[in-house]
């Protein structure tokens, strides 16, 4: 008797808020869609930004020799060789001393064309060209890709 109870009690709560599980579940539905289509509105004003590539460095040579990447690519030199190395661009970037299998990265923002060497094996040349990122949504003033840049400004406002 009790347990006829609590069934009549739990269709008459359904009876008097008027949902119906069928219903539930499609609201329910509608509101997983509606996020879904949000999520993808929102990734697609995300700016594209090139991918990131390698370049070896093996038997006295970097490889590829020329690499032509997209604002905001991460490079990532991995030593191949069984002798040290390191990878320098002046006024650029300068890695430590990588070791047979040791690595190092460097994320290039700005474009234009980056000469490379190994400092401890002169010969040893490569090039970074890095071409601006397209399909991507303009920065504001003042930002960048990696955030906030500070902006020297004269008296009157203005960037000098």
């Amino acid at each position: 008797m009790a347990e006829r109870e609590q069934t009549l009690s739990r269709h008459t709560t359904h009876a008097v808020t008027g949902f119906s599980t069928s219903m539930i579940k499609t609201k329910a539905l509608k509101n997983f869609v509606a996020a879904g289509a949000a999520a993808l509105l929102l990734l697609a004003a995300t700016p594209v930004w090139a991918a990131d590539a390698a370049v070896k460095i093996g038997n006295f040579t970097f490889g590829p020799q020329e690499l032509k990447v997209k604002a905001g690519a991460t490079i990532t030199w991995t030593n191949e060789d069984d002798i040290p190395h390191t990878v320098v661009s002046p006024n650029n970037f300068r890695s430590k001393v990588l070791d047979t299998e040791g690595t190092y990265s460097f994320t290039f923002i700005t474009p234009g064309t980056y000469k490379y060497f190994c400092s401890l094996h002169p010969h040893m040349t490569g090039t970074i060209v890095v071409e601006a990122a397209t399909g991507s949504i303009a920065q504001p003033q003042g930002m960048s890709a990696i955030g906030p840049q500070l902006l020297n400004r004269t008296s009157n406002g203005d960037p000098e």
